[in-house]
C-alpha cells in the first residue's frame, strides 16, 4: 500500500483529503505544520507528499525546495488558496508534480496522486520572479488557473506556444508572462501584428532586407527575427497572415534559419515563438486559408484564453487593479460600491478585459465621487439607470406552458423523473440554432460567435440534434 503524507494546517481539509485517499486504497499520514512534516520525514519517506503553501511556521513551497534536494524522487503536490500565476510558477520551480488551487475537486486530487505514483515525480523548472505585482496577468478564477498551470509548465523551455482567444482577452500579456518568467527574459521581447502589415512588406518586416532589395530600401534593416535574437518573437493575429507569407515562416520554423530579403547570408533564428489569434485556425485550415503544416508547427502548446464573461469572479479584482493603476498614473483614486461590482459582474463584456480597463480609466477621470455609484456605471455601459423587473414575453411564456402540458400528456413520467429541464431546453435549442444559422448564411463560425459559444460546441450540438446545414 502506498503512503501519502498530507501537510495542511486546516483540520477540515486534512480530514476530507485523507478520507478520499483512503477510499482510493492509499495509506495516509497527516501533519499540521512544517515542524511536524520534518519530524515525519526524519523517520520515513512517503510515496507522495501533498503540502499547502501557507503554514503556521513557514512557506510550504520554500520548504519543498529543501525536501526535493533531500528526496529528489519524491513526487510533491502543492495546494494553495493563493491562486495566482506566481504560485503556479513557484510550484513548478521547486519541481512539484502538480499544483492544485483551492478549492479543488477531490477526484482531481486522487487522479493527481495516482499519476504521481505512476510517474514518480516532476521536472524542475527555471527560476522566476515571485512578485505578482510585476506580472501582467490578473485573476484567480478556475478558468485562469488552467492558463497559469500551462504557463508554469512552458516557461523553462522553448516550445512554441499558440494563444487563442477573443480580442481584448490579454493574449499579448500571456506572451509577455511566458517571456518574463523564462530564461530568455534578459533578451528582447519583440511583438509584431500580422494584420497591420501590408502584404508585400511582411517578409521584409519579419526577416529584414538588404540595401537595394526593393524600391525605397536605402539601407540594410534588421527584421523582427533578428531584433528578437536570444529572446521572444510574438506573432500577433497570425490568422491574418497571407498564405504566401506562411510558406516562408514555415521554412524558418522547420530549419531554424532565414535570409534577409535580397540577401544570401544564412542567419540563425535564435528566438522563442509565441503566436496568437482570435480566429478559429482549424476552420481556416479547412477553408484553405491557413497552412495545415504551419498550424501544427505553431500549435505545439495551445493556450485558450477565456472571455471575461467566462471568468466573472475576476471582474472585481481586475476593476480594482485598473483603478489602482489609473491612480498611479495621476488620475483621482476611486473605489467601487458593492452594487457597482455586482453590475460589472453581470455585464456581458463584449470587449473583454480591454473594455473593462478602458471603462475604469474613464470612471477614474470623469466621476466626481470617490465611491463610484452603480447608476454611473450603468449609464456608461448603456444599461438602465435603475433596476427593472423583467417580465417574460407573453407569447413565449404561453409557448413554454403549452410545451410542458404537451409533455405531460405524451410522456407523463417526464414531469417527475428529472428530465423535464433538458427536454424543454432541447425544444428551444433546435429552433434557436436553426435561426442563427439562417441569419448568418449557415456559417457556423459566425453563428457560434453570435450565440456566445465555441464553434466546436455548436458543431457538436448540430450533430447531436441532427440539424442539416449547407456550408459550415
Amino acid at each position: 500500500m502506498s503512503t501519502i503524507l498530507v501537510c495542511d494546517d486546516d483540520a477540515a481539509i486534512r480530514t476530507v483529503v485523507a478520507q478520499a485517499l483512503r477510499r482510493a486504497g492509499h495509506g495516509v499520514v497527516t501533519a499540521d505544520s512544517l515542524t511536524r512534516l520534518d519530524q515525519l520525514l526524519a523517520t520515513s519517506t512517503p510515496d507522495v507528499l501533498i503540502s499547502d503553501v501557507v503554514l503556521p511556521d513557514g512557506d510550504g513551497i520554500e520548504r519543498m525546495r529543501e525536501v526535493t534536494s533531500r528526496f529528489p524522487d519524491l513526487p510533491i503536490i502543492i495546494l494553495s488558496a493563493r491562486n495566482t500565476l506566481t504560485t503556479a510558477v513557484r510550484a513548478a520551480d521547486v519541481g512539484a508534480y502538480e499544483y492544485l488551487p483551492k478549492p479543488f475537486d477531490l477526484d482531481v486530487l486522487t487522479r493527481a496522486v495516482a499519476g504521481a505514483l505512476a510517474r514518480g515525480g516532476g521536472v524542475t523548472e527555471a527560476e522566476a520572479p515571485t512578485d505578482d505585482a510585476a506580472l501582467p496577468l490578473i485573476g484567480r478564477s478556475p478558468a485562469m488557473q488552467d492558463v497559469y498551470r500551462v504557463i508554469a509548465r512552458v516557461v523553462s523551455n522553448d516550445l512554441t506556444v499558440l494563444v487563442s482567444g477573443e480580442s481584448g482577452t490579454g493574449k499579448e500579456l500571456v506572451a509577455r508572462a511566458i517571456h518574463d518568467l523564462g530564461p530568455r527574459r534578459a533578451a528582447p521581447f519583440v511583438a509584431i501584428n500580422m494584420a497591420a502589415i501590408p502584404r508585400d512588406l511582411i517578409e521584409a518586416e519579419l526577416f529584414g532586407h538588404e540595401r537595394g532589395a526593393f524600391t525605397g530600401a536605402a539601407a540594410r534593416t534588421a527584421g523582427r527575427f533578428e531584433q528578437a535574437g536570444g529572446g521572444t518573437l510574438f506573432l500577433d493575429e497570425i490568422g491574418d497572415m497571407p498564405i504566401e507569407a506562411q510558406t516562408r515562416l514555415l521554412r524558418v520554423l522547420q530549419t531554424g534559419e532565414f535570409t534577409t530579403v535580397g540577401g544570401t547570408r544564412t542567419i540563425r533564428a535564435d528566438v522563442r515563438i509565441v503566436a496568437a489569434t482570435n480566429r478559429d485556425l482549424t476552420a481556416q485550415v479547412a477553408a484553405g486559408l491557413f497552412r495545415e503544416d504551419l498550424f501544427y508547427r505553431l500549435n505545439v502548446v495551445p493556450i485558450a484564453l477565456p472571455a471575461l464573461r467566462e471568468r466573472q469572479q475576476d471582474v472585481a479584482l481586475l476593476a480594482q487593479h485598473f483603478l489602482g493603476r489609473a491612480a498611479d498614473q495621476g488620475l483621482p483614486r476611486r473605489r467601487l460600491a458593492a452594487d457597482t461590482v455586482a453590475a460589472l459582474e453581470a455585464y456581458h463584456w463584449p470587449g473583454n478585459v480591454r473594455e473593462l480597463e478602458n471603462l475604469m480609466r474613464r470612471l477614474a477621470a470623469l466621476t466626481r465621487d470617490e465611491v463610484i455609484a452603480v447608476d454611473v456605471v450603468e449609464a456608461m455601459l448603456g444599461a438602465p439607470a435603475a433596476p427593472t423587473v423583467s417580465t417574460p414575453d407573453i407569447e413565449m411564456a404561453a409557448a413554454v406552458r403549452a410545451l410542458v402540458d404537451r409533455i405531460a400528456r405524451e410522456r407523463p413520467e417526464a414531469i417527475d423523473d428529472g428530465t423535464l429541464y433538458d427536454r424543454v431546453i432541447g425544444e428551444v435549442e433546435r429552433p434557436l440554432i436553426e435561426a442563427m444559422l439562417a441569419r448568418h448564411g449557415q456559417n457556423q463560425l459566425r453563428a457560434a460567435r453570435a450565440l456566445g459559444i465555441n464553434r466546436n460546441t455548436l458543431k457538436k450540438r448540430i450533430d447531436l440534434l441532427g440539424i442539416g446545414t449547407g456550408r459550415g
